[in-house]
């Protein structure tokens, strides 16, 4: 997943912030701006381990254009941390799934026409399984 940061520049007395708006209480710094990035990844790796103790599902990442709406980080620098969110789910269980066949055609359209975001039709359903119980929570 495409987390996006928010950074706060730096100079010769003081360190890149960065933030993680789309999850609160994550937050890490640099002297440097490649400092800042590389310790980003490891306190979201820390958070998202947290989560998954507690048994919460990682959010999902909001969209670059809305976060750069947010009067909060008015005049912050903005990137992406690549994060691989499937290790903080748990192992992954092989379930049989009923569906109308004309959802799995649906589905299966989905997954081909974007393999981009959709690794194959397991994932597809995990990605909208994730959006719909984040959407609740």
């Amino acid at each position: 997943m495409l987390y996006p940061i928010a950074i706060e520049t730096g100079d010769a007395d003081h360190a890149y912030g960065v933030a993680f708006p789309d999850l609160p209480g994550c937050f890490s710094a640099g002297d440097s701006l490649e400092e800042a990035i590389t310790n980003a990844k490891e306190a979201v790796e820390f958070y998202l381990e947290d989560l998954a103790e507690r048994g919460k599902l990682p959010p999902l990442a909001t969209g670059l254009s809305v976060l750069q709406q947010d009067e909060e980080y008015k005049g912050w620098a903005w990137a992406v941390i690549d994060v691989d969110v499937e290790p903080y789910m748990g192992k992954s269980e092989k379930k049989n799934v009923t569906l109308p066949s004309l959802l799995y055609k649906k589905i299966d359209s989905q997954v081909i026409a974007h393999p981009e975001l959709y690794k194959n039709r397991s994932h597809f359903l995990q990605v909208a399984a994730a959006h719909e119980l984040n959407a609740v929570n």
